[in-house]
């Protein structure tokens, strides 16, 4: 087993995060934020002027790789664009992404994206996606520009509301238009909405989420070898942030002076930082692995593919944490990189299954015959 990607896989991903540093960088997630339309206007014309869409990863091994030195780079500058779920679209279907999913009320960060989309459940079981609008317990996902926010081709009858991320809460007076009229807090009779959003507590409302609720109508059950592949490749993307992470904690350490001291002069934040970047390097050989895995046709490639899963998840956890720590305040503020970057690594972390959920497949697919390894059986490496 070669524990390097080819060298026109590492190429291209260079290639990739140049091309997305050229358009704006650490500027496109912030973009999107304000203007969800830069994602297909901006985001989606570079990958397309890449190749990003001619990678056959699921016929030619150096593609794969190509592929995942993509996702990488996409999630070194926070993308909000599904990269992996559209490099993993199935072959044998007319669709343009493939998302996993999980539980009785599965997500995914689709929202607001004119794509065909696929689905696959840890059986292996594929199925049709639409968005569907959220129940009473969430609300209607709204997209929210500034102080404003517009619908207008949205249909609503009932109940609704407004639902903002980036730590907003509380009640939302919104004021209706399109025939309904007036202002509410949570009831429209049908008709369009279009109006203004005014937090009760001053703060302006600013949508921070791209998660949609999904339906998902069964289509099949040969997804088997879709499965491996759609969970890899999201591995790779949330590796590329633990890259960025962890070098903003480096820099910012090597900059930010305490008691007359920089931070990195202190024993206790390289220690910090060293327990960091070794989850890092080990979550990228175990990416590699189950790359491998893939390419070679392992029997237990999707087992492989959730325990890549579940190291990245946990190597994310301690990642940020130390991130944050080191950065202190100031790295919850959006005059940051890392609280960007911190924020739109979530859905990644939580859609289909966190650490908890990951853990329990995996348990429940391997039992208790354990998992193969890199330096398992060298007859196969």
């Amino acid at each position: 087993m070669n524990l390097e990607l080819s060298s026109e896989a590492v190429e291209f991903g260079l290639q990739a995060a140049r091309a997305l540093r050229a358009a704006g960088g650490d500027d496109l997630v912030q973009r999107a934020e304000t203007d969800p339309t830069t994602r297909h206007t901006t985001i989606a014309a570079v990958l397309e002027r890449l190749g990003a869409w001619d990678l056959s990863p699921r016929r030619d091994p150096i593609e794969l790789e190509a592929a995942a030195a993509l996702c990488r780079s996409a999630g070194y500058w926070a993308i909000p664009y599904p990269v992996a779920e559209r490099l993993s679209r199935p072959a044998d279907l007319d669709a343009d992404a493939l998302v996993v999913v999980a539980g009785p009320e599965p997500a995914a960060a689709i929202d607001g994206l004119d794509l065909r989309v696929v689905a696959v459940d840890p059986e292996g079981r594929r199925g049709t996606v639409t968005a569907r609008r959220a129940g009473k317990r969430t609300g209607l996902d709204a997209e929210v520009h500034g102080e404003t926010f517009t619908r207008p081709d949205t249909r609503m009858d009932g109940e609704f509301a407004v639902r903002l991320g980036g730590g907003f809460g509380g009640e939302f007076a919104v004021r209706l238009g399109g025939g309904v009229g007036g202002e509410s807090v949570g009831r429209a009779g049908g008709g369009t909405v279009e109006g203004t959003v005014a937090p009760t507590d001053g703060r302006t409302a600013r949508e921070t989420v791209f998660v949609t609720p999904i339906a998902v109508r069964p289509l099949d059950t040969r997804g088997a070898d879709d499965l491996a592949l759609a969970l890899v490749l999201p591995c790779w993307t949330l590796l590329g942030m633990l890259d960025r992470a962890m070098e903003l904690a480096g820099d910012h350490v090597l900059v930010r002076e305490q008691f007359g001291r920089r931070l990195a002069d202190f024993q206790s934040v390289q220690f910090q930082l060293t327990d960091a970047e070794v989850e890092r390097k080990g979550v990228e050989m175990l990416a590699r692995y189950a790359l491998w895995s893939i390419q070679t046709g392992q029997p237990d490639a999707v087992a492989d593919a959730l325990a890549a899963r579940l190291a990245v998840l946990e190597a994310a956890e301690i990642v940020f944490r130390v991130a944050h720590q080191v950065h202190g305040a100031v790295g919850f503020c959006d005059e940051t990189t890392l609280s960007w970057l911190s924020r739109h690594s979530l859905p990644l972390r939580r859609l289909p299954l966190g650490i908890t959920g990951t853990e329990d497949l995996l348990t429940r697919r391997i039992g208790a015959r354990g998992l193969a390894g890199p330096f398992s059986d060298p007859r196969g490496a």
